[in-house]
């Protein structure tokens, strides 16, 4: 599902992922491969994140997200295609859902 060469995932980080930084470590690492998106902590312990960007910036932040910060331990991701939007603007993180 690519529009205007942008691709967009959902996905759930599992693991020790709260109160680790992973969030701000994820907008860093968003920032840096011009990603667009969102990412918050879930009521469950996982993170979830939709972000778009090329396949190549997906695929260069995603490689870094599944190590995440020191402090993390990534188990595993859920990932879902979705269709690309004009909705997201930038990376935030937002309050916890």
């Amino acid at each position: 599902m690519e529009a205007n060469g942008k691709v967009r995932r959902h996905i759930l980080v599992h693991g020790m992922v709260q109160a680790v930084g992973f969030r701000y470590f994820t907008l860093r690492t968003a920032s840096r491969h011009h990603i667009t998106g969102w990412v918050r902590n879930r009521w469950d312990g996982t993170v979830e994140m939709e972000v778009q960007g090329t396949e190549r910036e997906i695929a260069s932040f995603m490689e870094e997200i599944r190590e995440g910060p020191r402090s993390a331990r990534v188990e595993r991701l859920e990932i879902r295609e979705m269709e690309p939007g004009t909705d997201l603007e930038g990376f935030v993180v937002e309050d916890d859902g």
